[in-house]
């Protein structure tokens, strides 16, 4: 390739309606995937129909430009990853075109849980399930074959794929949908493949393995029929090699009536997979294998496991059946635990999930704690690279014996996670990459692993593509069919201009090129010195910090794309929920800070916008850091990359305003109406969306009339109390000077429960918004003040207690990465609680007055970001369900948006109305009568678009008490919810 990338862009985007992109940071972020490569694109293409696919072929083939398709970028072999233009389809061909019945169309970018969680409202199910559903793109499950756990029950993705529509290495368009003979381009090359074929037929009959799942090379036994080559099983799994998909056509399945599942212990690996073959005849659903190890990690993850599962227990299998009613599906339960029970007693331990969250905890087992692997700290890692070994199930107790062997002599620790239902196995290694002992220990592993799978009749890729991980071996494994997979590449791709390099092995290839950098390879090896050599550019930390701590963070990331989901169930970032691109995703945070961190991105590029504009992508809500599997601290590294713009470059306006949000707000406070009526008149509006970027169409709180600092003064309050019992109200602005009735609600539930209440006249915020913008100067030296003054408090014997979980968090966790080496820092974290936390505490110790009154309302409550990143549980909720009467529904629809100050700006208003939109539509619909919230900016997005009142728990249980009747009288007139 001898175009430089600005020009391969320039001549793209003149012939591309979608994305072009070819700046430093962007191609970054499309260097890696969840697998171990790294390779620098030269351009990204996000395509918006099938016209800019068909453009950025043609030119490249032109040009002798490599092209690379991408979904998700969850693969694990490097399938999407090379050197010339990727294609990113999951940007905006994620379209479900047509719903026919039994059939769907759809473009190469939709979710496979997005499209499953459509079709489930009409009783159907795509059926292979790959085990990122969350995250995997359709594109990417026919690029693979994916199977995944129910493959059992189901199959893979070929047998579900009636047709589809690609783009060829010489940018024709081909459809394999149409009947035979309507598409003269489908019957031509459909000729010339079985022409090609028909020849070798003993050969491919010899060489393709028949006894298990294989997805290693061209699938040439499904496409040669009788009389014809079917292009469409062709084109299945050929990993983006023969054409770039650009529309599918699925076949769905009804769900199963009744789904029923069991664990099963075992003492040993071996045991397990004898277990296998007894449970096969009985027709299950799927069948997987976990090992000590993750079930070591299950129990660390949740207490339920350690209750659930003996410590003894070396390997489970988790089964699942379908029945079409409870009497057949008890029956095929019941005979499955009798096999493991019988004579030969081969399950320690046999349980059958009983109820509904039974089996989402068994199915937990099976499918989330996959991941678990990945949180495991130290320079070793669980890596992949001989994760998709697949064998015939019955070689499976010999398999595991060897393995044994190779793994010791090799000195290599490794976890095991298998379909073995169908002989899948994914293997990991524990191995720091960093070391080039352990690089080629890795080559060598799979070297020994695959002689051995080979030997068993069994498949160095059963559902994951060859990629660049298994290219270099396939040749080994399919022999004289290297020929054949040429000559097919030729016919579709004559130019090899799509995805060289995957399949049909390049010249040289192994395994261990153009792996990952983390910058410690480098520290290593030292170059040698030369007079002229330039010294290389080092990052000025501003957190307390060495690179080494910062890059260890930042390759901690696997890619695995987890933090891509955007489902219901997981809360992950709101910012990519609204926008699903790669740079809005945390994993691109990640792959920044890597990249300046090990060198492969210049330091500069820190302070320049590109990068900026990347981090400012992060709200630091922190539900990436909670929900990574890695528990990658995002936050941390954007806080970074942040401070290092501001250090350089200063505030920008709007986020001067928004770092300065406290003190502006206290200057207004100091004349209340002026500022009230300023903030309701439209052209005073207009003014400051021009000038400080304060968004007009923002609906505000008023300022109180008095602060509560202030309304506490008088009631001397800002006193010392006497009580031994007592606690030291940390009130941020939001309760002080906007909703001071919270405030005093939380003041009288103390003071109710005889604990003294103190609320020092002269206390500073929390400066969270200062963290937020990268101000960590201001932010620091505010956590220094309230450090001292708090630390203090606590000596004299204060639990400190906040209204505000933002505040609390900046507390317990901002404070100790502005100031890691204060052990007030620390002793003030471990003393400070959010106040419902605090009150939640006090019913746990039987301390908590329950002389409730009823409130007699149906009330949704929506637990903020803030709260969850504490790390509590939902002691909010909890207190609300101790009301009498008081009927609650957890709001279970992702981030409110609001994210602090994010969505007060111009910039960011509608971003965060659309970032809230799944909650704020549920506020909307009538069901609920009012809104509840710890969190003031989550209270403010809720009580814009919803047309009832959001109130604070706080306040909810002191008009429960009878403390704040004005709450009461407010909730009274209440229209009544829609039944």
């Amino acid at each position: 390739m001898a175009l430089a990338p600005n020009r391969i862009a320039e001549d793209l985007r003149g012939q591309v309606a979608g994305d072009v992109l070819c700046d430093e940071v962007t191609r970054r972020l499309y260097a890696t995937d969840a697998s171990l490569y790294e390779i620098t694109p030269a351009v990204v293409v996000r395509p918006r129909v099938t016209a800019d696919v068909e453009a950025t072929v043609r030119y490249a083939a032109a040009e002798g430009i490599a092209v690379h398709a991408r979904g998700a970028g969850s693969g694990l072999a490097g399938g999407c990853l090379g050197p010339g233009i990727v294609v990113d389809f999951s940007r905006y061909m994620r379209r479900v075109l047509a719903d026919e019945g039994d059939t769907v169309r759809v473009q190469p970018g939709v979710v496979h849980a997005d499209l499953n969680r459509r079709l489930a409202a009409s009783g159907r199910v795509f059926g292979p399930d790959p085990a990122m559903t969350e995250v995997t793109t359709l594109g990417g499950v026919a690029a693979v074959d994916s199977s995944g756990s129910r493959r059992l029950a189901y199959g893979s993705a070929r047998q579900h794929i009636v047709g589809l529509d690609a783009v060829l290495g010489d940018g024709r368009w081909l459809t394999t949908s149409a009947a035979p003979g309507e598409n003269r381009l489908a019957a031509e090359l459909s000729g010339k493949l079985f022409g090609l074929l028909n020849g070798v037929r003993g050969v491919i009959r010899e060489h393709i393995p028949r006894r298990c799942v294989n997805t290693s090379g061209y699938a040439l036994d499904q496409s040669l029929r009788e009389d014809h080559a079917d292009l469409t099983q062709l084109m299945v799994g050929s990993e983006g090699t023969l054409g770039l998909i650009t529309e599918l056509t699925l076949r769905t399945s009804p769900l199963p009536a009744r789904v029923g599942s069991a664990l099963l212990t075992f003492p040993s690996l071996e045991l397990a997979a004898e277990a296998v073959q007894v449970l096969l005849p009985m027709g299950l659903a799927a069948c997987d294998l976990i090992d000590r190890r993750r079930l070591s990690l299950a129990r660390q993850k949740d207490l339920r496991f350690e209750m659930l599962l003996p410590g003894a227990a070396e390997a489970l299998l988790y089964v699942e059946v379908f029945a079409d009613d409870e009497a057949s599906l008890s029956e095929r339960l019941g005979r499955v635990v009798d096999a493991m029970r019988g004579e030969d007693s081969l399950a320690a331990e046999a349980l059958i999930a009983e109820t509904a969250d039974d089996r989402r905890l068994f199915a937990d087992a099976s499918r989330q704690l996959v991941s678990a692997l990945h949180g495991l700290k130290g320079a070793r890692r669980a890596v992949p690279g001989v994760e998709d070994i697949a064998l015939p199930p019955a070689a499976l107790p010999q398999f595991f014996l060897r393995l044994q062997e190779i793994l010791k002599r090799r000195e290599v620790t490794a976890s095991v996670y298998g379909h073995v239902g169908h002989g899948q196995l994914h293997l990991r290694p524990l191995l720091d990459l960093t070391t080039r002992a352990d690089v080629r220990r890795l080559e060598t592993l799979a070297s020994d692993l695959y002689d051995t799978v080979w030997l068993l009749g069994g498949t160095i890729s059963g559902e994951h593509g060859d990629g660049l991980s298994r290219t270099p071996f396939s040749s080994r494994q399919h022999g004289p069919l290297m020929n054949v997979f040429r000559g097919v590449k030729t016919l579709f791709d004559p130019e090899s201009v799509l995805n060289p390099g995957k399949i049909v092995p390049s010249p040289g290839a192994r395994m261990t090129h153009a792996m990952r950098t983390t910058g410690r390879e480098r520290a290593q090896t030292p170059p040698p010195a030369t007079p002229q050599a330039k010294p290389a550019e080092v990052v000025e930390l501003q957190l307390t910090w060495s690179t080494d701590e910062a890059a260890d963070a930042a390759r901690a990331c696997n890619g695995c794309g987890a933090c891509r989901a955007t489902g219901d169930e997981v809360r992950m970032c709101p910012i990519f929920r609204y926008t699903p691109r790669e740079e809005a995703s945390p994993r691109a945070k990640a792959n920044l800070m890597r990249g300046v961190l090990s060198g492969e991105l210049a330091a500069s590029e820190l302070l320049l916008e590109d990068a900026k504009q990347v981090a400012d992508l992060c709200v630091n809500c922190h539900q990436c850091r909670l929900e990574c599997p890695a528990e990658v601290d995002i936050p941390k590294l954007m806080l970074e990359a942040k401070a290092s713009y501001v250090a350089t470059n200063g505030l920008r306006r709007d986020a001067w305003w928004s770092a300065h949000i406290d003190s502006l707000a206290r200057l207004a406070s100091g004349w209340p109406r002026l500022a009230n009526a300023t903030l309701h008149n439209r052209v005073a509006r207009w003014a400051l969306e021009r000038t400080i970027g304060l968004a007009s169409g923002r609906r505000l709180p008023d300022f109180a009339n008095r602060t509560y600092l202030q309304q506490a003064a008088t009631r001397k309050l800002h006193r010392p109390p006497l009580e031994d019992e007592k606690i030291y109200y940390f009130v941020d602005t939001y309760a002080n000077r906007f909703d001071t009735q919270l405030a005093t609600a939380f003041e009288k539930i103390v003071r109710r429960h005889n604990v003294g209440f103190y609320a020092p006249a002269d206390q500073l915020p929390s400066g969270m918004a200062m963290v937020s913008q990268g101000a960590l100067d201001l932010a620091r030296r505010t956590a220094a003040r309230n450090v001292t003054r708090l630390a203090e408090a606590v000596r004299d014997g204060y639990a400190i207690v906040a209204t505000e979980p933002t505040a609390v968090l900046a507390i317990t966790h901002e404070y100790l990465n502005l100031l890691p080496d204060e052990e007030d820092a620390q002793l003030v974290a471990a003393n400070t609680f959010e106040a419902c936390h605090y009150l939640w505490r006090r019913h746990v110790e039987a301390r908590l007055q329950l002389d409730l009154s009823p409130l007699p309302y149906q009330v949704a409550h929506h637990t903020p970001c803030h709260s969850r990143a504490l790390g509590v549980g939902s002691p909010a909720e909890n207190l609300l369900r101790l009301i009498p009467e008081l009927r609650l529904t957890r709001l279970e629809k992702g981030c409110s948006g609001m994210a602090g100050t994010y969505g007060l700006s111009r910039r960011h208003y509608r971003s965060s109305l659309r970032a809230g939109l799944p909650l704020l539509s549920e506020l909307r619909s009538g069901r609920h009568q009012v809104g509840s919230t710890e969190c003031g900016a989550c209270r403010t997005q809720m009580e814009q678009s919803a047309p009832m009142p959001t109130i604070h728990p706080i306040k909810l249980l002191a008009a429960s008490y009878g403390l704040m009747p004005e709450i009461k009288k407010q909730l009274a007139q209440l229209p009544a919810a829609v039944r």
